[in-house]
């Protein structure tokens, strides 16, 4: 029976009540062991403080620990502070960042997907004053090899991927930018000559994703964190999932915060945490089949 790790997140927010209310939804597949990690008793709901956080993180280690002596298949992990964690010492922009570096995985990415649209990031954790410097062929070509590899294994034989562009109107021939130019079709010609999926694009930002939307695309890359999950969030804010590509076993994640000023009220929402862990079953049960 396949073993999927859940951690609680900081418990002085909803992780605890959506990952109870999940797993008493009965809207999750058979045939799995759920164990939750973390100390519920470290928090007070609504009130964050270094012991939540402090729990957080054990939760965290715990999880790499069990995953990597193979005692459990895939891990779902409740949302944390960020701000909270880094005041312990935490010196990761995110979770994502924490479990590339814990596995020594260089070569990896953030992918959100919900029932309308995929999204894979180019640039994630970054101020957006710095992404222009940062976006590299490089970037969106490892993005554009990881979504496709996301996108097969969940059954889409020939993915169509659409890049959008950086700039208004994907730079409009440079007058509103060059990046598309001179960094972003590169890397989708690079894309096609390898063949790893259909790729399109520098596609305009502001329309794009209405036509993945609609199903003309299997997933869209986006440029910058905000740029895909504006879209994402609007039309999927219930059904969305964080995944982290590259890792070797599945890690996903609700895609929304800790919800502080909701903690404890009973308002929580668990949707995105049960999709969660339905998509960490589903992965880690295509990975044992591939294996």
């Amino acid at each position: 029976m396949p073993r999927i790790l859940i951690t609680l997140g900081d418990p002085a927010g909803v992780g605890p009540e959506v990952i109870d209310l999940a797993l008493a939804s009965g809207k999750l597949p058979t045939g799995f062991e759920f164990a939750i990690l973390g100390d519920r008793s470290a928090g007070i709901p609504g009130k964050p403080d270094k012991a939540s956080a402090r729990a957080a993180l054990d939760a965290l280690h715990e999880s790499v620990h069990q995953l990597k002596i193979g005692s459990a298949q895939a891990v779902v992990t409740g949302p944390v502070s960020k701000e909270n964690l880094q005041a312990l010492g935490f010196s990761f922009p995110g979770q994502t960042e924490f479990f590339a570096d814990a596995f020594g995985v260089e070569d990896y990415g953030m992918l959100l997907t919900g029932a309308t649209l995929s999204v894979g990031l180019a640039t994630i954790h970054e101020p957006l004053a710095r992404v222009p410097e940062l976006l590299t062929e490089e970037k969106i070509i490892r993005i554009g090899q990881l979504t496709a590899d996301f996108l097969k294994r969940r059954g889409v034989t020939q993915p169509r991927i659409a890049v959008a562009g950086l700039n208004p109107h994907a730079g409009e021939n440079g007058a509103f930018g060059d990046e598309e130019m001179r960094i972003i079709q590169p890397a989708i010609n690079r894309l096609n000559q390898a063949g790893f999926a259909q790729f399109s694009g520098p596609a305009v930002p502001d329309a794009i994703f209405r036509d993945a939307a609609l199903g003309n695309f299997d997933a869209v890359i986006a440029m910058y964190h905000d740029q895909g999950l504006i879209p994402l969030k609007l039309l999927d804010f219930d059904t969305a999932v964080n995944v982290t590509l590259g890792l070797p076993v599945p890690r996903t994640s609700p895609d929304h915060g800790t919800a502080f000023g909701i903690a404890g009220k009973h308002q929580a929402n668990p949707s995105s945490m049960i999709h969660a862990i339905r998509l960490a079953c589903e992965l880690a049960t295509r990975r044992k089949d591939a294996s």
